[in-house]
């Protein structure tokens, strides 16, 4: 689950009452239940510690006991039930219709009952809402082809384009659910190219059908766990390790990096790994003059040689 945006709202506004009904319960099990790790959990309980009351005193911000275990020692009124105005209402209609409309929403019938209840409380007022245009973005216009297929259990056939290769490829695929992480749509499913599982950003599909023949993925096929992220790194991956300047420390946001070291003359010395050598290569040209590779040696050779065929070629056009 992503450690900003939806994710961490919905996370931040389920912890009250989720601790209330548990006092004393392990952080590593509330973890568990939430689906989040134990330091995700942790930055939340300690964002969660600054919100509260207007005044913003220490007696009127959320107050909990937490060590190995959390307790909430004061709720700053949550407890007491939601009283919406007008403005108010009309804003959760609207995004209620929103969150209905994404992909990999677990449960949309209780969010379609939620937003019916509240519909039918605002009375006259709710008609309004629909002055509002919601829906989703262009890349998941596959969604709907897609729910149908799991919904039926077809296979279907996609053409994808794959980044790390910088290549299309065209390939049959067992779908089995869909996932929104980090604000991007995946497919997870059981791909026989492949002949394991695989995730597909759904902005990368550029071509898709469903086949007549039944979804058919075999026994060993399981969804992935991503309570620790969607990407997992292992030591069979490249260690690369890139010096860069300031315009490009954006990297240690965008990118799980192994370590990060600040240098005297202000660059930073960032490792991470690499799904591969090809994509390390298009990462670290599309950093331009701002980088430089210091390890391995053979990724800085073939960056190096990658600018020289590209300089040669502007020297080719320019005669």
């Amino acid at each position: 689950m992503s450690a900003t945006g939806t994710g961490r709202l919905t996370r931040l506004l389920n912890l009250v009452p989720y601790l209330q009904a548990r006092p004393g319960i392990l952080v590593a099990d509330a973890a568990a239940d939430l689906g989040v790790t134990e330091p995700q959990l942790r930055e939340d309980l300690t964002l969660l510690w600054m919100c509260g009351l207007p005044g913003y005193g220490p007696g009127d911000l959320i107050d909990m006991s937490l060590d190995e275990t959390v307790t909430i020692t004061f709720d700053a009124g949550m407890s007491r039930p939601l009283r919406l105005n007008s403005d108010e209402a009309l804003a959760l209609i609207v995004a209620l219709r929103l969150l209905a409309e994404t992909p990999g929403v677990a449960d949309v019938e209780a969010v379609r009952r939620a937003l019916a209840k509240l519909e039918s409380a605002c009375g006259d007022a709710a008609p309004a809402a629909t002055r509002v245009e919601v829906g989703a973005m262009a890349p998941e216009g596959w969604v709907p082809q897609i729910r149908a297929a799991l919904r039926r259990r077809r296979a279907l056939r996609i053409t994808y384009y794959t980044a790390g290769r910088d290549a299309s490829s065209e390939r049959v695929i067992d779908p089995m659910r869909l996932l929104v992480v980090d604000d991007f749509t995946y497919l997870e499913a059981w791909c026989r190219r492949a002949d394991s599982m695989r995730r597909f950003r759904l902005d990368r599909i550029d071509a898709l059908t469903e086949l007549d023949e039944p979804c058919s993925p075999p026994p060993q096929a399981r969804p992935g766990d991503i309570r620790d992220g969607l990407f997992q790194t292992s030591d069979e991956q490249p260690m690369v390790t890139v010096r860069i300047g300031r315009d490009s420390r954006w990297v240690t946001e965008y990118y799980r990096c192994e370590d990060v070291r600040e240098e005297e003359d202000g660059r930073w010395l960032v490792s991470l790994r690499a799904a591969n050598l090809d994509w390390a290569a298009r990462f670290v040209l599309g950093l331009g003059a701002d980088a430089q590779v210091v390890a391995p040696p053979e990724l800085a050779a073939r960056v190096a040689g990658d600018v020289a065929a590209a300089l040669a070629a502007y020297d080719e056009a320019g005669g």
